[in-house]
């Protein structure tokens, strides 16, 4: 099925079982134009996600080739990996994401985006599979980070997610946290005054559109494991990924008005992990697209610079 038969997501996603965890993948095939062919492109969403969310930037990427989106395990709906006894660390996570490759892309090459926590899990895997360089066609960072200072919180709310996520991380207080927490009628009301959510709400048009907001982030609250969310903030707040170094160039796209990270930070710490180093900054004011971005909202996510990098590269 080509992109132009549907321009619904749920036609393009098929079940996902590997390693006894099951999830959903996305797979939308090439559109088989002369800037596509039959170049394949994984992308790997970040925290707080779905498939379904990821939907317009997974339309811009096609432009390009055919586009692969697994869910991560605790994320999007899929199985956690408490389900098997594990634990949703960095290396476990960059484990599941090196299986899926390897299964996935035998003996084709792949060009990887990722988003955010998703290039922290990206980075790890490449980290401690080196091999799976010689793969790798191209690999974008699209704001991603390396360490957890690349952050730009202050050290009192640093500090207060890091004790409220490791809390939550906890069985009991996250069934508390999942069941009272996260009502619909509490997200729906007082969510959007937190202090990362107004960024947001404030991309609301009008009042239909906030409802509309509000919807969606009520199931992605609920598509995504509780504890896994917890215990991934503990993860990223204290990580360092400059230990290793990569054996690849990365392409960094970074948004200027980013109101997590210091974008000066972030730059200095990929130049220590990876042999390369380009960059494209684009003038929007929040981390990522919208969660309800269409293909026209999620556009800007992939810079003129970095258009001309992908179409280079081998059909």
């Amino acid at each position: 099925m080509s992109r132009k038969a549907s321009k619904n997501p749920a036609d393009y996603i098929v079940p996902l079982n590997i390693n006894g965890l099951e999830g959903r993948m996305m797979r939308v095939p090439s559109p088989k134009t002369k800037q596509a062919g039959d170049r394949e492109i994984l992308f790997i969403y970040g925290h707080h996600s779905s498939l379904e969310r990821w939907w317009g930037l997974t339309q811009v990427l096609n432009r390009y080739g055919a586009v692969t989106v697994p869910d991560l395990p605790g994320f999007g709906g899929m199985d956690s990996f408490y389900k098997i006894g594990k634990k949703p660390t960095i290396d476990n996570l960059a484990d599941y994401l090196a299986a899926f490759i390897k299964l996935r892309y035998q003996r084709k090459r792949v060009m990887i985006v990722a988003m955010s926590f998703g290039f922290v899990v990206t980075t790890r895997m490449l980290q401690r599979y080196p091999e799976l360089t010689k793969k790798v066609t191209l690999l974008v960072s699209m704001v991603g980070f390396a360490h957890k200072d690349d952050f730009t919180f202050s050290k009192p709310r640093y500090y207060g997610y890091l004790t409220a996520s490791k809390v939550v991380s906890m069985k009991l207080p996250s069934l508390f946290f999942r069941y009272v927490v996260l009502h619909p009628f509490i997200l729906r009301n007082f969510y959007g005054r937190t202090h990362n959510a107004k960024h947001k709400f404030a991309q609301a048009t009008d009042a239909e559109d906030l409802e509309r907001l509000k919807d969606v982030e009520v199931r992605l609250w609920h598509d995504n494991d509780v504890r896994t969310w917890a215990y991934t903030s503990v993860q990223f707040l204290t990580f360092d990924n400059c230990k290793v170094r990569v054996d690849l160039p990365v392409w960094h796209v970074a948004v200027k008005a980013d109101h997590f990270f210091d974008n000066h930070l972030v730059e200095q710490h990929l130049r220590v992990v990876f042999n390369g180093f380009n960059s494209a900054e684009i003038a929007l004011g929040t981390h990522a697209p919208s969660v309800m971005a269409d293909e026209k909202d999620a556009a800007p996510f992939i810079p003129p610079r970095l258009r001309r990098a992908v179409t280079r590269l081998p059909k």
